[in-house]
Protein backbone atom coordinates (compact mmCIF):
# COMPACT_ATOMS: atom_id res chain seq x y z
CA UNK A 1 0.00 0.00 0.00
CA UNK A 2 2.55 2.40 0.89
CA UNK A 3 4.71 1.66 -2.04
CA UNK A 4 1.63 2.46 -4.61
CA UNK A 5 0.70 5.62 -3.00
CA UNK A 6 4.71 6.77 -2.54
CA UNK A 7 5.82 6.09 -6.36
CA UNK A 8 2.91 8.79 -8.20
CA UNK A 9 4.81 11.15 -6.16
CA UNK A 10 8.28 10.42 -7.09
CA UNK A 11 7.39 10.98 -10.26
CA UNK A 12 5.15 13.81 -9.74
CA UNK A 13 7.87 15.69 -7.87
CA UNK A 14 10.04 14.77 -10.84
CA UNK A 15 11.82 18.05 -12.01
CA UNK A 16 10.64 18.95 -15.45
CA UNK A 17 10.76 22.40 -15.00
CA UNK A 18 14.21 22.34 -14.28
CA UNK A 19 14.49 20.48 -17.67
CA UNK A 20 13.11 22.63 -19.55
CA UNK A 21 14.68 25.53 -18.39
CA UNK A 22 17.97 23.93 -19.15
CA UNK A 23 16.92 23.52 -22.79
CA UNK A 24 15.78 27.07 -22.79
CA UNK A 25 19.26 28.07 -20.91
CA UNK A 26 21.24 26.36 -23.75
CA UNK A 27 18.99 28.10 -26.36
CA UNK A 28 19.91 31.41 -24.82
CA UNK A 29 23.48 30.65 -24.49
CA UNK A 30 24.03 29.22 -28.61
CA UNK A 31 22.49 32.46 -29.50
CA UNK A 32 24.66 34.41 -27.28
CA UNK A 33 27.62 32.75 -28.27
CA UNK A 34 26.86 32.94 -31.99
CA UNK A 35 25.61 36.54 -32.02
CA UNK A 36 28.00 39.45 -32.08
CA UNK A 37 25.89 41.90 -30.61
CA UNK A 38 25.04 39.43 -27.69
CA UNK A 39 28.33 38.71 -27.33
CA UNK A 40 29.02 42.68 -27.06
CA UNK A 41 26.79 43.10 -24.17
CA UNK A 42 27.45 39.94 -22.16
CA UNK A 43 31.54 41.62 -22.42
CA UNK A 44 30.10 45.16 -21.12
CA UNK A 45 28.05 42.96 -18.38
CA UNK A 46 30.34 40.67 -16.95
CA UNK A 47 31.98 43.72 -15.65
CA UNK A 48 28.64 44.25 -12.84
CA UNK A 49 28.73 41.11 -11.87
CA UNK A 50 30.99 40.72 -9.76
CA UNK A 51 30.00 44.24 -8.40
CA UNK A 52 26.32 42.39 -7.64
CA UNK A 53 27.95 39.03 -6.00
CA UNK A 54 30.37 41.35 -3.98
CA UNK A 55 27.24 43.87 -3.02
CA UNK A 56 24.94 40.33 -2.13
CA UNK A 57 27.63 38.43 -0.06
CA UNK A 58 28.79 41.38 1.87
CA UNK A 59 25.41 42.46 2.69
CA UNK A 60 24.19 39.08 3.45
CA UNK A 61 27.08 38.30 5.99
CA UNK A 62 26.15 41.54 7.68
CA UNK A 63 22.85 41.22 7.77
CA UNK A 64 22.94 37.88 9.00
CA UNK A 65 25.16 38.71 11.82
CA UNK A 66 23.32 41.76 13.22
CA UNK A 67 19.88 39.88 12.84
CA UNK A 68 21.26 37.06 15.01
CA UNK A 69 21.84 39.51 17.60
CA UNK A 70 18.43 40.98 17.10
CA UNK A 71 17.00 37.34 17.94
CA UNK A 72 18.98 36.91 20.67
CA UNK A 73 17.76 40.44 21.61
CA UNK A 74 14.34 39.38 20.93
CA UNK A 75 14.15 36.56 23.22
CA UNK A 76 16.07 38.09 26.28
CA UNK A 77 15.61 38.27 29.74
CA UNK A 78 15.73 42.01 29.62
CA UNK A 79 12.69 44.09 28.71
CA UNK A 80 15.02 46.85 27.15
CA UNK A 81 16.67 44.48 24.67
CA UNK A 82 13.58 42.79 23.64
CA UNK A 83 11.32 45.81 23.11
CA UNK A 84 14.45 47.62 21.52
CA UNK A 85 14.97 44.30 19.25
CA UNK A 86 11.18 44.85 18.49
CA UNK A 87 11.20 48.04 17.95
CA UNK A 88 14.45 48.07 14.82
CA UNK A 89 12.71 45.44 13.60
CA UNK A 90 9.12 46.72 13.24
CA UNK A 91 10.52 49.64 12.01
CA UNK A 92 13.10 48.60 9.24
CA UNK A 93 10.63 46.10 7.76
CA UNK A 94 7.61 48.85 7.06
CA UNK A 95 10.29 50.67 4.88
CA UNK A 96 10.66 49.17 1.18
CA UNK A 97 14.09 48.78 0.13
CA UNK A 98 14.36 51.31 -2.15
CA UNK A 99 13.28 53.74 -0.06
CA UNK A 100 15.51 53.08 2.95
CA UNK A 101 17.84 53.05 -0.09
CA UNK A 102 17.28 56.40 -0.69
CA UNK A 103 17.50 57.61 2.59
CA UNK A 104 20.18 55.83 3.59
CA UNK A 105 22.56 57.42 0.79
CA UNK A 106 21.14 60.89 0.97
CA UNK A 107 20.55 61.23 4.61
CA UNK A 108 22.04 58.83 6.92
CA UNK A 109 25.38 58.89 4.77
CA UNK A 110 25.50 62.57 5.17
CA UNK A 111 24.67 62.90 9.02
CA UNK A 112 27.39 60.04 9.25
CA UNK A 113 30.09 62.42 7.68
CA UNK A 114 28.73 65.72 9.43
CA UNK A 115 28.81 63.35 13.22
CA UNK A 116 32.18 62.27 11.99
CA UNK A 117 33.82 65.73 11.27
CA UNK A 118 32.21 66.38 14.89
CA UNK A 119 33.74 63.69 16.96
CA UNK A 120 37.14 64.34 15.26
CA UNK A 121 37.24 67.88 15.06
CA UNK A 122 40.19 68.24 17.53
CA UNK A 123 42.54 66.18 15.11
CA UNK A 124 41.04 68.01 12.55
CA UNK A 125 42.25 71.36 13.73
CA UNK A 126 45.46 69.59 14.53
CA UNK A 127 46.62 68.87 11.34
CA UNK A 128 46.28 64.92 12.01
CA UNK A 129 43.73 63.80 9.89
CA UNK A 130 41.41 65.54 7.01
CA UNK A 131 38.00 66.11 7.48
CA UNK A 132 35.55 63.88 5.89
CA UNK A 133 33.76 64.91 3.18
CA UNK A 134 30.23 63.43 2.01
CA UNK A 135 31.29 62.15 -1.47
CA UNK A 136 34.16 60.51 0.68
CA UNK A 137 31.44 57.95 1.20
CA UNK A 138 31.47 55.44 -1.41
CA UNK A 139 27.96 55.19 -3.18
CA UNK A 140 29.12 51.38 -3.15
CA UNK A 141 29.37 51.43 0.33
CA UNK A 142 25.83 53.41 1.49
CA UNK A 143 23.79 50.46 -0.77
CA UNK A 144 25.34 47.53 0.92
CA UNK A 145 24.95 49.31 4.31
CA UNK A 146 21.32 49.94 3.14
CA UNK A 147 20.55 46.25 1.96
CA UNK A 148 22.18 44.97 5.33
CA UNK A 149 20.05 47.21 7.63
CA UNK A 150 16.88 46.47 5.51
CA UNK A 151 17.62 42.41 5.76
CA UNK A 152 18.10 42.22 8.87
CA UNK A 153 14.90 43.11 10.36
CA UNK A 154 13.75 40.46 7.96
CA UNK A 155 17.01 37.24 8.92
CA UNK A 156 16.40 38.31 12.84
CA UNK A 157 12.60 37.27 12.18
CA UNK A 158 13.99 33.57 10.88
CA UNK A 159 16.59 33.41 13.56
CA UNK A 160 13.92 33.84 16.31
CA UNK A 161 11.44 31.12 14.86
CA UNK A 162 14.27 28.87 14.61
CA UNK A 163 15.68 29.45 18.16
CA UNK A 164 11.80 28.97 19.50
CA UNK A 165 11.30 25.97 17.55
CA UNK A 166 14.15 24.02 20.04
CA UNK A 167 12.18 21.90 22.22
CA UNK A 168 12.58 24.18 26.20
CA UNK A 169 13.08 20.90 27.79
CA UNK A 170 16.19 20.59 26.31
CA UNK A 171 16.81 23.38 27.17
CA UNK A 172 16.44 23.18 30.78
CA UNK A 173 18.44 19.52 30.53
CA UNK A 174 21.59 21.40 29.44
CA UNK A 175 20.98 24.10 31.95
CA UNK A 176 20.49 20.96 34.69
CA UNK A 177 23.92 19.76 33.22
CA UNK A 178 25.80 22.97 34.44
CA UNK A 179 25.87 24.23 30.61
CA UNK A 180 26.32 27.82 30.31
CA UNK A 181 24.22 30.50 28.06
CA UNK A 182 26.74 30.69 25.63
CA UNK A 183 27.85 26.46 25.51
CA UNK A 184 23.70 25.93 25.03
CA UNK A 185 23.20 28.07 22.87
CA UNK A 186 25.89 26.79 20.32
CA UNK A 187 25.71 22.91 21.77
CA UNK A 188 21.63 22.36 21.81
CA UNK A 189 19.79 25.30 20.34
CA UNK A 190 21.92 26.21 16.79
CA UNK A 191 22.37 22.56 15.95
CA UNK A 192 18.69 22.13 16.07
CA UNK A 193 17.23 25.27 14.70
CA UNK A 194 19.53 25.50 11.96
CA UNK A 195 16.76 22.57 10.68
CA UNK A 196 13.98 25.58 10.62
CA UNK A 197 16.45 28.49 9.64
CA UNK A 198 17.87 27.18 6.95
CA UNK A 199 15.19 27.38 4.03
CA UNK A 200 13.60 31.04 4.45
CA UNK A 201 17.76 32.14 5.31
CA UNK A 202 18.12 30.20 1.53
CA UNK A 203 15.16 32.39 0.29
CA UNK A 204 16.05 35.69 1.78
CA UNK A 205 20.13 35.29 0.29
CA UNK A 206 18.06 35.15 -3.10
CA UNK A 207 15.96 37.78 -2.92
CA UNK A 208 19.13 39.81 -1.73
CA UNK A 209 20.42 38.90 -4.89
CA UNK A 210 17.37 40.32 -6.74
CA UNK A 211 16.92 43.37 -4.41
CA UNK A 212 20.61 43.95 -5.19
CA UNK A 213 19.43 45.44 -8.60
CA UNK A 214 18.08 48.35 -6.79
CA UNK A 215 21.74 49.85 -5.94
CA UNK A 216 21.73 50.60 -9.86
CA UNK A 217 19.46 53.82 -8.78
CA UNK A 218 22.35 55.02 -6.83
CA UNK A 219 24.75 54.43 -10.08
CA UNK A 220 26.89 51.43 -8.60
CA UNK A 221 27.93 49.61 -11.85
CA UNK A 222 26.24 46.31 -10.95
CA UNK A 223 24.70 44.35 -13.68
CA UNK A 224 21.34 46.51 -13.85
CA UNK A 225 23.36 49.64 -14.03
CA UNK A 226 25.81 48.52 -16.92
CA UNK A 227 22.59 47.24 -19.05
CA UNK A 228 20.81 50.29 -18.05
CA UNK A 229 23.92 52.03 -19.63
CA UNK A 230 24.78 50.74 -22.35
CA UNK A 231 21.06 50.16 -23.30
CA UNK A 232 20.74 53.90 -23.56
CA UNK A 233 23.88 54.12 -25.72
CA UNK A 234 23.09 52.16 -27.98
CA UNK A 235 19.11 51.53 -28.02
CA UNK A 236 19.30 47.64 -27.85
CA UNK A 237 16.32 47.60 -24.54
CA UNK A 238 15.78 44.34 -25.90
CA UNK A 239 18.48 42.49 -26.29
CA UNK A 240 19.88 44.04 -23.54
CA UNK A 241 17.26 43.72 -20.98
CA UNK A 242 16.71 40.00 -21.67
CA UNK A 243 20.56 39.14 -21.27
CA UNK A 244 20.33 41.32 -17.67
CA UNK A 245 17.40 39.18 -16.88
CA UNK A 246 19.26 35.90 -18.01
CA UNK A 247 22.14 36.70 -15.49
CA UNK A 248 20.02 37.38 -13.40
CA UNK A 249 18.05 33.89 -13.86
CA UNK A 250 21.45 32.15 -14.31
CA UNK A 251 22.46 33.22 -10.81
CA UNK A 252 18.91 32.76 -8.65
CA UNK A 253 18.12 29.35 -10.18
CA UNK A 254 22.00 28.29 -9.98
CA UNK A 255 21.27 28.98 -5.78
CA UNK A 256 18.17 27.59 -5.71
CA UNK A 257 19.14 24.32 -6.92
CA UNK A 258 22.57 24.33 -4.69
CA UNK A 259 20.32 25.78 -1.23
CA UNK A 260 17.82 22.40 -2.65
CA UNK A 261 20.12 20.31 -2.74
CA UNK A 262 22.18 21.36 0.73
CA UNK A 263 18.58 21.01 2.64
CA UNK A 264 18.48 17.76 1.41
CA UNK A 265 22.38 17.00 2.41
CA UNK A 266 21.09 18.12 5.52
CA UNK A 267 17.88 16.15 6.05
CA UNK A 268 19.43 12.97 5.49
CA UNK A 269 22.21 13.69 7.92
CA UNK A 270 19.90 14.76 10.58
CA UNK A 271 17.61 11.82 10.34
Amino acid sequence: MSNSVSKPHVKADFPWWLIVLGIIFLFVTITIVTNDLYTQIINVLHKGVWITISVTLIGFALASAIGLGLAVMSLSNSIVLRQTARFYIEIVRGIPILVLLFYIAFVGAPAFVWLWNFVTSPLVDSGFIDSMRTRDFSLLWRAVIALTIGYSAFIAEVFRAGIQSVDIGQIEAAKAMGLGRFMRFRLIIMPQAIRVILPPLGNDFVAMVKDSSLVSVLGVADITQMGKVYAAGSFRFFETYSIVAYIYLIITVGLSIALRSLEKRMRAKWN
